[in-house]
């Protein structure tokens, strides 16, 4: 079988399965996206994943780099980072369809020590597109084959999910997915500090708090900061900080002032100004829009 004959048949597996716009399938940590209309910018945040079009395409915006990905490539992800996504290929005869797989550390531990002889791990973004091999489009084909027989996926899945993380090991990016399993690298260190900032992204932070955290020089800190995530940390927090005022907004409508101090904005008018140039619109028109549409999944979560 062919590499654009595995695809075409994962196209057809996933379509016969996916269900509304985001379906959770039997396979733990695997997801189906589907969705039949081009959409404006939809921000989120990646978590360390992999995204495999299988048709359509798609435009994500991290930091300042933008990237375009379709059913010839794959999008990989291996820290936890503020984005924005936009499908720009779909149609209802032939809808944006994609499969995603949520990396498990130490899954990805494991296999690293079973690959000897891998060259030295390389600075860079946590983040890329890589070209689908037909290795890879053939384990993601077996993965997918297991929806049809769910007694098999507790044994299976494991095996078949190894396969996928081991074929992405060997491409472009895996330098990059290896840092993620390695505490002492660069994008190890940093995610030490992006996880300080999520846990108190309402309170003030410092680069020098950061560093200490990281175990780095302050400048050497903020520059391998904005080198993995495509943004300095203060950006970090700032759409860390917008982001959950979204959540709380559709979650519980009230007092924009109210939600803006929470996550720590200390002035309301800077909030509404910062959030409208983020979403889009003002906090309170942004909120009713999600309320009526009733799209908190596909407006909050990207795949």
């Amino acid at each position: 079988m062919s590499m654009m004959e595995a695809m075409d048949e994962l196209r057809d597996r996933a379509l016969r399965y996916a269900q509304g716009q985001r379906t959770e399938t039997l396979v733990p940590r695997v997801t189906i996206t589907k969705d039949a209309a081009l959409t404006g910018m939809t921000p989120g945040i990646y978590e360390p994943m992999l995204c495999l079009v299988l048709q359509g395409a798609k435009c994500a915006i991290i930091g300042d780099r933008r990237l375009h990905y379709d059913r010839a490539s794959y999008f990989v992800a291996s820290i936890e980072v503020p984005g924005a996504c936009q499908i720009v290929e779909a149609r209802p005869e032939s809808p944006y369809l994609a499969l995603a797989l949520t990396l498990d550390i130490p899954t990805v531990a494991e296999i690293i020590i079973d690959m000897p002889g891998l060259p030295p791990i390389a600075d860079g973004p946590g983040f890329g597109i890589s070209p689908v091999t037909h290795e890879l489009a053939d384990a993601w084909l077996r993965l997918v084959k297991l929806f049809d027989t769910p007694a098999d996926i507790p044994i299976m899945a494991p095996m078949l999910e190894r396969e996928i993380i081991y074929r992405v090991l060997q491409g472009p990016h895996g330098p990059m997915i290896r840092q993620l399993a390695r505490s002492d690298s660069r994008l190890g260190q940093v995610r030490r500090a992006i996880s300080h900032i999520r846990e108190h992204f309402d309170q003030s932070v410092t680069i020098e708090t950061l560093s200490c955290i990281a175990g780095m020089s302050p400048s050497v800190f903020h520059k391998h900061f904005k080198d993995v995530t495509a943004m300095s940390p203060i950006q970090y927090q700032k759409k860390l900080r917008l982001h959950e005022a979204r959540r709380r907004l559709l979650a519980d409508p009230g007092d924009t002032a109210r939600v803006a101090f929470s996550v720590g904005y200390e002035s309301a008018t800077q909030f509404s100004r910062e959030y409208a140039r983020q979403f889009g619109l003002s906090p309170a028109r942004d909120a009713g829009r999600l309320r009526a549409r009733n799209s908190e999944s596909s407006e909050l979560i990207d795949v």
